[in-house]
């Protein structure tokens, strides 16, 4: 799975200042593990990723970062990991599978990236996880479309997680929400939705908003 921007954004507006835990669940290439390691100089960041190949990248490229000794990458599934019984954390990250209904890669990582499936990560897993592993002030963050978004807070809230704040990534001005990212914890609250343009009028330049929120991570905006 190549990066992509939302992803990107994910990394770069979580509210990881001051967290010493962080736990990247289903990182991939390590890009949001990465990304916590840099605006946070003292974090310990952990991360997760069921396939084997792309959890090997991600350990390959903490290990070429300035950040390797806070860097950890576990190849094994969140279910498997839960068993270890971790210490809590200050903070989850998350942009989980969120494909529910449609059709199927034939590429079978892109699916386990993709799709949500019983044998893979599914909302309820994530949400009862994050209810067991965070400090009682942690924030779990998770980037998805708003349809599915939905269906995560609904699991989320049956496990005892509410939606804390809320960004609404739209393509350019006027067009609908592409991806929610929402910030949950313990204790239910009124959310306030802000809303970025990754685009302005022209799909070829990056709003002014985006480039300064990307603009410690991109070479080139």
């Amino acid at each position: 799975m190549k990066v992509c921007t939302d992803a990107c954004v994910l990394g770069a507006v979580a509210t990881v200042a001051g967290a010493q835990r962080v736990l990247d669940i289903g990182t991939g290439t390590g890009l949001l593990a990465l990304m916590t390691a840099q605006r946070n100089p003292t974090a310990t960041i952990e991360a997760v990723e069921l396939d084997v190949a792309a959890a090997a990248q991600a350990a390959e490229n903490f290990a070429a970062s300035p950040w390797a000794g806070r860097l950890h990458a576990y190849p094994v599934s969140l279910t498997r990991f839960a068993a270890t019984h971790p210490a809590p954390y200050d903070h989850i990250l998350c942009n989980p599978p969120f494909f529910r209904e449609s059709l199927r890669s034939p590429n079978a990582q892109r699916t386990t990236a993709r799709h949500t499936a019983a044998d893979t990560l599914t909302f309820t897993e994530i949400s009862r996880f994050a209810a067991d592993f965070l400090t009682e002030q942690g924030t779990l963050t998770v980037l998805l479309p708003p349809p599915e978004m939905l269906h995560f807070e609904q699991d989320a809230a049956a496990e005892g997680l509410y939606p804390t704040a809320r960004l609404a990534l739209h393509h350019r001005p006027g067009s609908r929400a592409l991806r929610h990212i929402t910030a949950f914890g313990r204790q239910p609250q009124p959310v306030n939705t802000q809303l970025l343009r990754l685009h302005d009028v022209d799909d070829s330049v990056y709003s002014p908003e985006f480039r300064a929120l990307l603009g410690e991570f991109y070479l080139h905006l």
